[in-house]
């Protein structure tokens, strides 16, 4: 069977590719060095790591809208770095430092920022589903959103 040609553009630009490539690579090595430094005992409690599930991610915030809202549930460093988050800010949170996302308090499963409108990864599965419903509400009864 002959290959189709198609005269459509691409709809993303080589240096969009090239900024999510290097966007999953971040995410990729934070990841690792976190594993590496869970494995030392430096970052307390659980640490499920985003290994493999970069691009996910990256997709997700390519078709996010400023303003749009996130949560998730435990495996949230990716999420936190590819939304904007700092990664020094998501480390120093990992390794229990007060200048962490939640003061050093939240460990890696319990972080969020309002400014990136990041709402939190939660360690009961399911829990965010109801939050996430309640964002979208508020949103809808505040009129913030269409």
């Amino acid at each position: 069977m002959a290959a189709r040609k198609t005269s459509k553009k691409p709809n993303i630009s080589a240096a969009e590719l090239t900024q999510f490539y290097r966007d999953m690579l971040l995410i990729r090595r934070f990841e690792e060095k976190a594993g590496q430094l869970y494995g030392m005992g430096l970052i307390g409690g659980f640490c499920h790591l985003y290994i493999g599930q970069e691009a996910v991610v990256v997709g997700l915030e390519a078709a996010a809208e400023e303003g749009d809202k996130r949560i998730t549930t435990y495996r949230d460093h990716g999420h936190m770095l590819a939304c904007g988050m700092d990664p020094k800010g998501v480390m120093a949170e990992l390794t229990g430092r007060a200048d962490g996302y939640s003061a050093g308090k939240g460990g890696s499963m319990h972080m969020f920022s309002t400014e990136k409108h990041f709402y939190g990864g939660h360690g009961i599965v399911g829990a965010n589903v109801p939050l996430g419903a309640g964002l979208a509400f508020a949103d809808k009864y505040r009129a913030t959103t269409a």
